[in-house]
């Protein structure tokens, strides 16, 4: 079965992941794709040999032949539908459901957003004040309790809140509370982290209470809940200083991180590589280049193409 495109049933096995690794390479340069993309275009690649060389060869020919490069950017009849099998194909169970931005279908009617790079401060009621970092969705949802009440979509805030009243805010399954307090709250790829960093901080999430302390950090997601455990808080809020701190952290989760703050797109498909245990201090105005420090610092070959994305193999 062919995951994208439409092709001839008499195709042989190489043409058609040939087609597939051309509509790989559109999708990338279209300025549609995703970290989630990335992770399934990776997946494809490491299904054999052959899918890999596949790859390869159509970035070759998006480089040398400039006519085969022109056709490869225009229109190719292959829809969501069509992407959705794809990902599926590239990992069994792997669901690619999602709309072209963060926080998905929900995320489109967000009363606060930041796109790729932002940040934004938000100012409400009761001297509660929220900085958003880059690709947040948030919106504000009727609270029981008469506090004020939001929903974090998707991405990161930094909550302070300096009155009486307290502030509740729903984050996947569970609802993060707090009055006089200031906390982290990151919501990415369907993984919630609440992160102490003054006061007291509750979080309720699927029949359990816990009670967070400065330093004090609580992970969980749809199919666990962690224990509260020891923050790094300097790395947690790094980013209010236009900075990204990452310690003993996998170089490919690294780049995925940097995606979130940069323009076009990483995609590192060397898995070894990936594996590579990092200790790295970034600054946000630092990540244009930050191709080639990998490059230079982990012997990575890189391929830039159009819209920003480069390929690290």
């Amino acid at each position: 079965m062919n995951i994208f495109s439409i092709a001839s049933p008499d195709a042989t096995p190489q043409a058609r992941l040939a087609g597939e690794a051309r509509d790989w390479l559109i999708l990338l340069t279209s300025g549609r794709a995703t970290v989630a993309d990335a992770r399934a275009l990776r997946q494809w690649c490491g299904q054999s040999p052959e899918h890999a060389r596949a790859f390869e060869q159509a970035k070759a020919l998006w480089h040398q032949v400039q006519p085969a490069a022109a056709a490869l950017q225009a229109p190719r009849h292959f829809g969501r539908r069509a992407l959705l099998g794809g990902a599926i194909a590239a990992s069994a169970g792997f669901l690619l459901v999602r709309a072209t931005v963060p926080g998905g279908f929900s995320g489109l009617g967000a009363d606060y957003v930041t796109e790729v790079g932002e940040q934004r401060r938000v100012d409400l009621a009761d001297g509660i004040s929220l900085e958003l970092n880059t690709q947040t969705r948030l919106s504000r949802r009727p609270s029981s309790d008469g506090g004020e009440g939001l929903e974090l979509l998707s991405g990161e805030i930094d909550v302070q809140g300096r009155g009486v009243r307290a502030i509740g805010i729903q984050a996947g399954s569970g609802r993060i509370s707090a009055a006089r307090a200031r906390f982290n709250l990151r919501y990415i790829d369907q993984s919630v982290c609440a992160t102490c960093l003054e006061g007291v901080v509750q979080v309720d999430v699927q029949g359990q209470r816990f009670r967070l302390e400065p330093g004090m950090q609580l992970t969980y997601d749809p199919s666990r809940v962690g224990t509260p455990r020891t923050a790094d808080v300097q790395a947690a809020i790094a980013w209010r200083d236009q900075v990204l701190v990452f310690n003993d952290a996998t170089l490919a989760s690294v780049i995925d991180e940097i995606n979130r703050y940069r323009p076009g797109m990483l995609l590192l498909l060397n898995r070894e590589l990936g594996q590579r245990k990092v200790q790295a201090r970034f600054r946000l105005d630092q990540l244009a280049g930050v191709a080639l420090l990998i490059r230079d610092a982990y012997g990575a070959r890189c391929t830039e193409l159009p819209g920003g994305v480069v390929v690290l193999s």
